[in-house]
């Protein structure tokens, strides 16, 4: 039986950590679901679809084959439950997130109780899209921050909203 993870984020922009995270997964399961969730109460910095095609183009350099990008307006657990798949993954940078990670843990096991959480340590614990945004409001250079592929539809000045 296949082995299926979904990895949900909002991804505005997709950076260095996040990459970690879906190397990390997708050498432990068959295919992982790399969900671009829409937060009804955020405003996205960057256009969802120019992200998604950026984050596949991120994912085809790095020569990850198993995973698929798509984005989803609704709950994630409802989305496992329709795609079958049995993990969530997330990445933790430190014991904030954990909290936070296991509070929506709870929420998305009453609507999915046989979903599995898989936690990994963020690699880059400093890196986030809220620090990307930052430096590259204040005109600092983040491509090292973000995959090539990323930094690209960055330097374009189309890319937000």
């Amino acid at each position: 039986m296949e082995k299926k993870a979904v990895y949900p984020g909002s991804f505005d922009p997709f950076t260095n950590g996040h990459m970690d995270i879906v190397r990390k997964a997708s050498a432990i399961f068959d295919r992982v679901y790399i969900v671009m969730a829409v937060n009804s109460e955020k405003r996205r910095a960057f256009d969802c679809r120019r992200m998604q095609e950026a984050m596949e183009r991120a994912l085809a350099d790095s020569g990850i084959r198993n995973c698929e990008v798509s984005i989803y307006d609704g709950l994630i657990a409802e989305y496992t439950k329709h795609h079958g798949i049995g993990y969530m993954v997330r990445g933790l940078r430190n014991n904030m997130d954990y909290n936070y990670e296991e509070n929506i843990a709870e929420v998305n096991k009453l609507i999915d109780p046989s979903l599995e959480y898989v936690y990994f340590r963020a690699d880059n614990v400093a890196v986030s899209s809220s620090m990307v945004k930052e430096l590259r409001h204040y005109g600092q250079d983040v491509s090292s921050y973000v995959p090539p592929a990323i930094a690209a539809l960055l330097a374009d000045g189309n890319t937000e909203r």
